[in-house]
């Protein structure tokens, strides 16, 4: 699978340096289901992709919306299990561990570059 290098160019800090990218029917069906855990550095870039749901979760994430331009448009911290969360503005969804938004200091409006790893 494609992995990628996530920079918040705002803040100038890294958010994930292997982000695998799911970006078919079946892979952004299966998304982050039937795993333990995400590492540091570690990632999902859901593309394309408007809301998400922790439904079978077995750990929190922090999931950042992008609109077309890769421009943070709305930020959720630490969702948890059986939870949802979306926007109509996003296109693409990066889903990371727990702690990255607050680590990386990331916020609506900041611009992200995803480049190939």
């Amino acid at each position: 699978m494609e992995k990628l290098l996530v920079r918040n160019r705002t803040r100038n800090a890294v958010l994930a340096d292997a982000a695998e990218v799911a970006d078919t029917s079946a892979t952004r069906r299966r998304g982050l289901l039937g795993r333990d855990s995400l590492a540091p550095g570690q990632g999902l870039w859901i593309v394309p992709c408007e809301a998400v749901h922790c439904v079978g979760m077995r750990f929190p994430i922090d999931v950042v919306f992008l609109n077309r331009k890769h421009v943070v448009c709305k930020v959720r911290e630490g969702l948890i299990g059986w939870r949802i969360a979306g926007t109509l503005r996003a296109h693409s969804v990066l889903e990371l561990p727990a702690g990255t938004v607050k680590a990386t200091g990331t916020q609506v409006g900041d611009e992200l570059d995803l480049e190939r790893a």
